[in-house]
């Protein structure tokens, strides 16, 4: 394949990596099903997190690193946006509006109505970032179609078992009037209101992801777009809004990088390369100290398939040039 140097080529070859997180004395996504208790495999103990609950942290992370710059807008907006930008339909009639279908066209027949969805999903997918990357359904009253995106993630789960802890938190202080008149009379002051938080006191998280080059073609991913991407991912956690998640870190993120589009080797192949062992301390592992990376990264490189790339972040991410 000859070699690709501008960032704005859609993405033609097929990228595997696994990604390694932590989290420290806090709750990487909780459970509204548990009482935001830490998710949990009740079969293995081991902690989950979910895709949507990393997609979200990406997100999060490229409206930051980007601004909101044209072309790198975010379509799933966080609680903290502005209302307009919440509804999901106002952003489907801003793509019709773009390309002139803001007043009901004359031509109602199934095959203008297909080419004005058409060009709408592709307005959506130059203008979103998440939509590009991701992928959307937005096909819900204002219509701008389905859209399958190239990045995909999988759960990320805990190399150990977890064991999940609430910690109960007080607060010196009351909303009401009323509250604080009540409290006043029974025990003579305010004495505040009492809470609970549920923390991992620690766990190292391992999951997997893929970048679908014949996706990228239908979304116009760009090499430009995937090393955002990775950016976002490393940095995921210093952008994080959650209140409750403790002291987390993406420790490693293994790319691995295919000479071709269809890939040279199996998905699952590669990740079998990549081990997490506990160091056997007699001790629970309360710090990334406690593991060990299977093979030296030398090694690793040694042992893959022909056509087939390593890239090590984010301690080689100033060198990664993806689809050169």
């Amino acid at each position: 394949m000859a070699t690709t140097t501008d960032s704005n080529t859609i993405v033609d070859r097929r990228y595997d990596f696994v990604y390694l997180f932590d989290v420290a004395d806090g709750n990487p996504n909780g459970d509204p099903d548990a009482g935001n208790l830490p998710r949990l495999d009740p079969q293995t103990l081991q902690g989950f997190v979910t895709d949507v609950c990393i997609k979200r942290k990406i997100r999060n992370a490229v409206a930051a690193l980007t601004n909101d710059e044209p072309g790198h807008e975010i379509y799933f907006q966080t609680q903290d946006a502005v209302y307009e930008k919440r509804i999901l339909n106002r952003q489907h009639q801003r793509a019709h509006d773009a390309i002139g279908d803001g007043a009901k066209s004359k031509d109602d027949s199934a095959k203008a109505k297909a080419d004005k969805t058409r060009q709408a999903r592709e307005w959506m997918c130059r203008n979103f970032y998440d939509v590009r990357a991701f992928g959307a359904v937005m096909s819900t009253g204002v219509n701008c179609g389905q859209v399958r995106g190239p990045a995909q993630i999988t759960f990320a789960r805990s190399v150990d078992p977890i064991v999940p802890m609430e910690v109960a938190i007080t607060r010196k202080s009351v909303t009401t009037e009323e509250e604080a008149e009540k409290q006043s009379k029974k025990d003579g002051s305010i004495t505040g209101t009492m809470g609970r938080k549920s923390t991992v006191p620690y766990a190292l998280y391992v999951g997997h992801g893929f970048i679908n080059p014949l996706l990228a073609a239908d979304t116009g991913f760009t090499y430009a777009d995937l090393r955002l991407f990775f950016d976002a991912m490393i940095r995921m956690f210093d952008f994080d809004r959650s209140a409750s998640r403790g002291l987390m870190a993406v420790r490693k993120i293994y790319v691995f990088e295919h000479a071709s589009r269809l890939g040279n080797a199996p998905a699952h192949t590669l990740f079998d390369h990549v081990k997490i062992e506990p160091l056997g301390l007699e001790k629970p592992p309360r710090s990334f100290d406690a593991y060990e990376l299977g093979d030296k990264l030398g090694d690793l490189r040694e042992k893959l398939p022909k056509g087939v790339t390593l890239h090590e972040l984010p301690e080689e991410f100033d060198d990664f040039q993806p689809g050169s």
